[in-house]
């Protein structure tokens, strides 16, 4: 326990009498020395944070304010915590005026007894202060062999960090060169309403090309000390620790030496992670070829199971807005976590995601933090999946900023027609049947057309529904298709036509 004014108030051996008001944090607050002296102004000796003995000698020929409250305002700026004043040695009792400036000042005042030496009580604090700084040392060797163990373990890199959570009390976070989280399994995340705060003042340090550590309060957060990853240009990343205050040195010695770990760990977790890919990318080609089996044998010795059928199988689309390295190392995470229920592989510069068809809500939410474009395949057996491997591009080649998510059961289910107007065809249709508009005579062309098509091409029910001859109809069809430059006696031109009149159909 650190020794504090409080503590040496308990320890009755002393005979210390607190005589002015005092805050208990202030009480509270831990001694790093005690000395005496009885010089007029004895700061330019001491440094800040102790306890200072006077039998005040100073005071003998003058202890009026005009003295006094000087002497109080100089050990207060100085950080003194507190004054102890010997009576019945020089002074019967404390000076009144010396009472008054502590009072004034806010520096608590001890009152030691005659019989009370003052060595007894330095060398009581500074043994204290030993002893806490051997406990300090002592804690801060076995969290680094901790740390050292735990940098050991197979997953060394999420190891580390939440040793030093253990050990700190904090939350921690790992950013990439991009100033990206990275998703590592530590028990005290960062506060989810904080990490773009966080991201900001990390992607702020690593832009400067050159190791650095910062400090940065953060309203609701606190303290938060940065550190980045790597030496001069070749930053891999940053260290983000919330302790809510200042670290101290035996605090500090520990984040340096999990930052040399991490540094090491971060780039044996890229080799293994690049060696992991490049397995479950031999692995997907095993699949598209039909050889399940085998497949299936590598990934239950690897990583548990392959996902039960039926599947679905997703195709990413990696664009401008889609940081690939941060999605595969989150997908990585949450195939980690949830084994068996969660397949991903790189093939042909795509990335393919595959889980059970009714368990894709997770893995959703995954690919919308991350900005990613997916599409799905319907439900697939393994037997089919080089099927569902082309139906996940087809999908995908249909997402789009408004449909970032496509299924291609989905789209089926609503209809060609709904898939074109979410993919724009209202406006291709809207131009395609414009020269309709241009009939000189009056006649509403596009409506002729529509009933025409209606009745499926029928002439004497679509003239009776016009009100006009059927031979009229035949010319009013006939011009329509001119202007159209569409053979509407052929099936494919009239499916054509009225696929673009069904999709203005509202207008």
């Amino acid at each position: 326990m650190s020794i504090s004014l409080q503590v040496l108030l308990d320890e009755r051996r002393f005979r210390t009498e607190l005589r002015t008001p005092a805050d208990p944090l202030a009480l509270a607050a831990p001694l790093a020395w005690a000395h005496s002296s009885d010089l007029p102004d004895p700061t330019p000796w001491l440094t800040e944070g102790g306890l200072l003995l006077t039998d005040g000698v100073q005071f003998l020929d003058d202890a009026s304010p005009a003295v006094v409250d000087p002497y109080v305002r100089r050990l207060t700026a100085h950080g003194i915590r507190a004054l102890g004043f010997a009576t019945r040695i020089v002074h019967d009792r404390m000076p009144p005026a010396l009472v008054d400036a502590c009072v004034a000042h806010g520096l608590p005042l001890l009152e030691v007894a005659a019989a009370t030496p003052f060595m007894g009580i330095i060398r009581f604090v500074s043994d204290s202060v030993a002893a806490d700084q051997r406990a300090r040392l002592e804690a801060s060797l076995a969290a680094q062999r901790a740390v050292a163990r735990a940098a050991l373990r197979p997953d060394g890199l999420a190891a580390i960090l939440r040793e030093l959570e253990r050990n700190l009390g904090c939350w921690v976070a790992l950013f990439d060169g991009a100033g990206q989280l990275v998703p590592v399994l530590t028990k005290h995340p960062l506060p989810p309403a904080h990490v773009e705060d966080v991201a900001i003042a990390v992607r702020a340090t690593l832009a400067r090309g050159r190791s650095a550590a910062r400090r940065l309060s953060i309203p609701d957060l606190g303290e938060v000390t940065l550190q980045t990853l790597g030496h001069g240009e070749n930053l891999r990343g940053a260290l983000a620790v919330g302790t809510g205050a200042t670290l101290d040195r035996a605090d500090s010695d520990l984040v340096e030496s999990v930052i040399a770990l991490s540094s090491i760990a971060l780039e044996q977790s890229r080799a293994l992670d690049s060696a992991r890919r490049r397995l479950r990318s031999g692995i997907i080609e095993l699949l598209a070829s039909g050889i399940t089996d085998v497949a299936s044998r590598t990934v239950r010795h690897l990583w548990g199971h392959l996902p039960v059928e039926p599947v679905r199988v997703g195709c990413v689309v990696l664009d401008a807005d889609t940081r690939a390295d941060s999605l595969l190392a989150a997908l990585e995470l949450m195939a980690d976590d949830g084994r068996g229920r969660l397949f991903f592989a790189e093939r042909d510069e795509q990335v393919f995601v595959i889980t059970a068809h009714d368990d894709v809500d997770g893995l959703s939410a995954l690919l919308r933090q991350h900005r990613a474009r997916v599409g799905f395949s319907g439900p697939s057996r393994w037997a089919d999946f080089p099927e569902a491997l082309r139906e996940a591009r087809r999908a995908a080649r249909r997402t789009s900023g408004q449909a970032p998510f496509v299924a291609m059961d989905e789209m089926a289910a609503a209809g060609l027609l709904d898939h074109l107007e979410q993919t724009g065809a209202r406006d291709v249709a809207q131009r395609m049947l414009a020269p309709l508009e241009a009939s000189a005579d009056g006649v509403d062309l596009r409506r002729t057309l529509w009933v025409w098509l209606a009745h499926n091409g029928a002439w004497d029910p679509a003239a009776r529904a016009l009100g006009i001859h059927r031979h009229t109809l035949r010319s009013r069809v006939e011009i329509a298709g001119a202007l159209l430059n569409r053979d509407l006696d052929s099936f494919g031109d009239r499916a054509e036509v009225w696929q673009a009149m069904a999709l203005l159909s509202d207008d």
